[in-house]
């Protein structure tokens, strides 16, 4: 559908529910389902609840470019622009690097440990089942997080000639 990416934590992927008939941007119903709310998320990323139980998920909004996590600096990238993904990481790279960086406040991700990054608009219990005709499984992609509260700041940025790049960090918080 083309819709935002979200990462859902493992422990929460039954309980989000994507897009549904009842939904009003997609269905025909009048009901705002899951997709709907991502799809509300303004700036370039934010944390909606996922059921009703305290779970969270971060949606990377805007649009779905092909996204990554990268573990070891605690951020997604997103591939806005560039010639190859050699360029996109040292772009994201430069841009954690850069102290003058101008970081957009993003709210505060709870998370109870791993996430899975997926469109928003699947269901997490559809993860593992085929489209049909041999289309594929649904495209998801694993987020190694630790549990535990973290600050979310993104910025569109092209440090680098030809490149452009999203970058969704993540940070302890409260701040030590």
């Amino acid at each position: 559908m083309g819709g935002p990416l979200i990462a859902v934590p493992i422990s929460a992927l039954a309980r989000w529910r994507g897009c549904t008939e009842a939904g009003m941007f997609v269905g025909n119903g009048n009901v705002q389902d899951d997709y709907d709310r991502a799809c509300e998320v303004e700036g370039l990323a934010g944390v909606i609840a996922v059921g009703e139980e305290g779970a969270q998920g971060l949606v990377l909004a805007d649009e779905p470019a092909s996204s990554c996590y990268l573990p070891e600096h605690q951020a997604f990238v997103r591939w806005l622009g560039a010639n190859c993904e050699v360029d996109l990481i040292a772009a994201a790279k430069t841009v954690l690097a850069d102290p003058t960086t101008a970081w957009e406040e993003c709210g505060v991700w709870e998370t109870d440990g791993p996430a899975v990054l997926m469109d928003s608009v699947t269901a997490g219990t559809e993860l593992g089942v085929e489209y049909p005709v041999g289309g594929g499984l649904p495209e998801q992609a694993p987020v190694p997080i630790r549990p535990g509260r973290l600050a979310v700041r993104a910025v569109y940025a092209s440090p680098i000639e030809a490149t452009s790049v999203g970058v969704i960090h993540l940070l302890p918080w409260p701040p030590h």
